[in-house]
């Protein structure tokens, strides 16, 4: 298994900043950049595993959508006690996929797992028992996120559940901008300059579009979902589960 470089993407100045994406040179560094990024990352990830104990059943399949580097998918491998199941990762990056296999072989584990590059709006979702957007909803067009919404939850079974993680925005500007100072003071604390705050916040303008809470719960309440909770929050980014 490889070891995950240190993030230096943005440290020095760029004389034009390109959107960002899941390349290669992403991929190499996600691992710190995640943990330096994303407060609260590895409970959300601990918990997908709590969570697969409970909700995966027998004779079903699991889909980790955006599976980027495959934590989620390795957290539930490593919990998930039903029998004859099998998990599908699927992401559209060749740079995740290619690593994300290595991961998954190099922690062997008795579930089956499926390492995919695909587009997730085109992927079929059937026979499902759990499925987790971790952070990958806010990469989809705004338009093709309800259609994503009613396909997962048409192809899951009686009692399955959706976790959805995002980082989220605020109706209300000062609450938001609150919330953005408090992530932006967390990034810091984790070593990064405010040079590579900018930079990177400048990369991802175009690419991630967060919605607001409310915005999510309509959503599931349009696909279908008997119940939905948010159950994890630090700044502006939650986790969200959601009970077919």
């Amino acid at each position: 298994m490889t070891t995950s470089k240190a993030d230096l993407i943005y440290s020095s100045p760029h004389n034009k900043i390109k959107d960002f994406s899941f390349d290669a040179q992403v991929v190499e560094v996600f691992p710190d950049m995640i943990k330096r990024s994303v407060p609260g990352y590895s409970t959300i990830i601990e918990t997908i595993g709590q969570l697969s104990q409970s909700y995966v059943q027998d004779n079903t399949n699991v889909y980790d959508l955006g599976c980027s580097l495959g934590s989620a998918t390795l957290a539930m491998r490593q919990n998930i006690h039903a029998k004859n199941c099998q998990i599908i990762g699927i992401d559209n990056s060749s740079a995740m996929i290619e690593r994300c296999q290595m991961h998954i072989n190099a922690f062997k584990g008795a579930i089956p797992c499926s390492i995919i590059q695909g587009d997730i709006l085109e992927t079929p979702i059937e026979n499902a028992s759990m499925v987790v957007l971790n952070f990958t909803l806010q990469f989809i067009d705004r338009d093709k996120r309800q259609q994503l919404l009613n396909n997962i939850a048409k192809g899951l079974n009686k009692g399955g559940i959706l976790v959805l993680s995002e980082k989220i925005s605020h109706h209300n500007e000062h609450c938001h901008q609150l919330l953005t100072d408090l992530h932006h003071d967390f990034k810091r604390n984790n070593g990064y300059s405010d040079l590579e705050i900018a930079q990177k916040r400048t990369a991802l303008e175009q690419v991630m579009k967060p919605d607001n809470l409310e915005t999510h719960f309509d959503r599931f309440t349009q696909a279908g979902f008997s119940h939905a909770s948010t159950w994890f929050q630090c700044f502006n980014f939650i986790s969200m589960l959601a009970v077919k």
